[in-house]
């Protein structure tokens, strides 16, 4: 499993205005959307490509575009879906899925409530956008489905993870080379509640407000 932290310093300035709490939820949006198209750009560094002729209105060149079959964009419901903007703008002919997972607040275990994916996974790309990589329990259920399924490779986009996620995805997948993970931060630990310390509270409500 691949691990990436980005450092960039417009990553980090929109990283600090997300973990402000005075930060409106209009702007929190905007910001997530803007720091995943960054994250994205990372993301997407060996995604996979062929070679294309094109014509130009000078002459003919030889180009590149988006190998078949093209990627997927898998959010995790609901707080995953303020990613998926960012995510598209920069892949727009990527397909779209859907994960339906939460993590359950007493035993800290994942429960999936719902599945919608393109019915061919096989030999596709996929990342999945989720905000919080936490215990990791989600990614976890969500990165092995999509395997099972028979993706080529996953990586997961988020924009906090804690250290204990990431050494239980390191004990899953640790020798894979089809995993990984891109993050803005790498932050302190998780609280006795299983939410990430600094972090920026509960991303899903401050997205779409408290349910």
């Amino acid at each position: 499993m691949r691990v990436f932290v980005a450092d960039h310093p417009l990553i980090a300035h929109k990283l600090t205005l997300l973990r402000d709490e005075a930060t409106s939820q209009p702007t929190f949006r905007q910001l997530v959307e803007e720091l995943v198209t960054l994250l994205a750009y990372e993301a997407t560094r060996s995604i996979r490509t062929e070679s294309v002729e094109v014509r130009t209105p000078v002459t003919t060149t030889t180009g590149i575009r988006l190998a078949r079959p093209l990627p997927i964009v898998v959010p995790i419901l609901r707080a995953g879906l303020g990613m998926l903007e960012g995510m598209t703008r920069l892949l727009p002919t990527a397909e779209v899925g859907f994960l339906g997972m939460q993590r359950d607040e007493e035993t800290l275990q994942t429960i999936t409530y719902a599945r919608r994916l393109p019915e061919d996974v096989a030999g596709r790309e996929c990342f999945m956008l989720d905000p919080m990589l936490a215990t990791g329990g989600t990614l976890i259920a969500g990165i092995t489905y999509l395997l099972e399924r028979g993706a080529r490779n996953v990586t997961v986009i988020c924009l906090l993870a804690a250290p204990e996620g990431l050494s239980l995805l390191s004990t899953t997948f640790g020798g894979r080379d089809d995993v990984a993970i891109v993050t803005a931060s790498v932050d302190e630990r998780l609280d006795e509640k299983g939410y990430i310390v600094p972090g920026l509270g509960d991303a899903g409500d401050r997205l779409y407000g408290v349910v």
